[in-house]
C-alpha cells in the first residue's frame, strides 16, 4: 500500500499539471472500488470547474476546485494515478478518468479495487477535518505532534510502540515501512509497550520520524515523471532501508542479523542489538 511519502510524491508530481486545468468530463468503468464511485455527483459538481489546489492529507490526495468542491482519492493496495492523452487506449483497470481541457486525462488504475473516491460539496469540504478526517490524527510534520500529544494518547496503552505509531487516530500516515525505520533510528524495540516511552524518548523519536519521511519523499523526486507520462509506470522510490525487508542481513551499524517478527499481523524488522531501548 502506498504510504505517506509515496502519496506526497504523487501529489507533488501531479500538482503543476492539474492546477488551473478545467475538468471537462468524467468517465467511469462502472465497477465499484472500495465503495461505489460517485459518478453522478462528480458530473454535477466537477464538470466545468477549474482545479485550484492539489494537496495531501495523511494517505489521501485532495483535489479542490474553484468553488471549493473537494475530490478525495485513496489508492488502496494497488491504485495508481497517471496523466494520459484522451486518445490513449483505456486499460482494463482504469476505473475513473477525469478529462481536462488540455487534451489529457487523469486516470485512476486499480487492479484490486481497494482504492476509493469521495466527493465533498463546498460546505462539507470547508469542514473536512470534522466531516471526513474526524478520526485522523495530526500530520507527522504538524506542530501538534509533540511529546505531550503522544504521551497523552499512549498513557494507558500496553500495545507495542510500532502498532501505536501506525494508528492513524494517533498520527496520520506513518505506515509499516516508516514505523520500522523510525524505531531502528531511535534504537527502540518495536515490541516495547507504548505507555513506557518517556518524554526524552519522544523527543528523540519525533524528529527521526520527520527526517525519515522527508528523506523518503526526497528519494521519490526522481520518479515523479513516471506518474505523469503514458508509460503508466508506478513511481515508488528506492530507498536504502536500515531494517525493512532485510531479514537475516547484517545490520549496517553493528553487523548483527536483522530479525523479522509479526506484530499486529504486520511484518516487523529490527536489530536485536541496536534496538534494546
Amino acid at each position: 500500500m502506498p504510504e505517506l511519502p509515496e502519496v506526497e510524491v504523487i501529489c507533488q508530481g501531479l500538482r503543476p499539471h492539474l492546477t488551473n486545468r478545467l475538468i471537462t468530463g468524467i468517465r467511469c468503468s462502472g465497477k465499484p472500488l472500495r465503495h461505489p464511485v460517485p459518478h453522478a455527483a462528480m458530473d454535477e459538481l466537477l464538470c466545468g470547474q477549474t482545479i485550484r489546489t492539489v494537496e495531501r492529507r495523511a494517505k489521501y490526495l485532495l483535489i479542490a476546485t474553484e468553488d471549493e468542491t473537494l475530490l478525495i482519492i485513496h489508492l488502496g493496495m494497488t491504485g495508481n494515478l497517471g496523466l494520459f492523452p484522451h486518445s490513449t487506449p483505456v486499460k482494463v483497470h482504469d476505473h475513473v478518468r477525469w478529462q481536462l481541457d488540455n487534451g489529457l486525462e487523469l486516470r485512476l488504475n486499480d487492479s484490486r479495487r481497494f482504492g476509493a473516491v469521495w466527493l465533498l460539496p463546498p460546505e462539507q469540504a470547508r469542514n473536512r477535518e470534522i466531516e471526513f478526517f474526524a478520526n485522523t490524527g495530526p500530520e507527522p510534520f504538524s506542530s501538534l505532534c509533540t511529546p505531550a500529544h503522544f504521551m497523552a494518547l499512549a498513557r494507558k496503552r500496553q500495545q507495542p510502540i510500532k502498532t501505536f505509531l501506525m494508528d492513524s487516530k494517533v498520527v496520520a500516515g506513518i505506515g509499516n515501512i516508516y514505523a520500522n525505520e523510525a524505531l531502528m533510528a531511535a534504537g527502540i524495540h518495536p515490541t516495547r509497550p507504548a505507555c513506557t516511552l518517556l518524554e526524552h524518548d519522544w523527543q528523540r523519536l519525533i524528529p527521526l520520524i520527520r527526517r525519515i519521511l522527508t528523506q523518503a519523499i526526497g528519494c521519490g523526486g526522481s520518479t515523479i515523471s513516471d506518474f505523469i507520462n503514458a508509460s503508466g509506470e508506478q513511481g515508488y522510490f528506492q530507498m536504502h532501508f536500515q531494517v525493512y525487508g532485510r531479514k537475516n542481513q547484517p545490520c549496517h551499524q553493528c553487523g548483527s542479523p536483522i530479525e523479522k517478527i509479526q506484530i499486529s499481523g504486520r511484518a516487523t524488522y529490527f536489530c536485536p542489538i541496536c534496538q534494546q531501548g
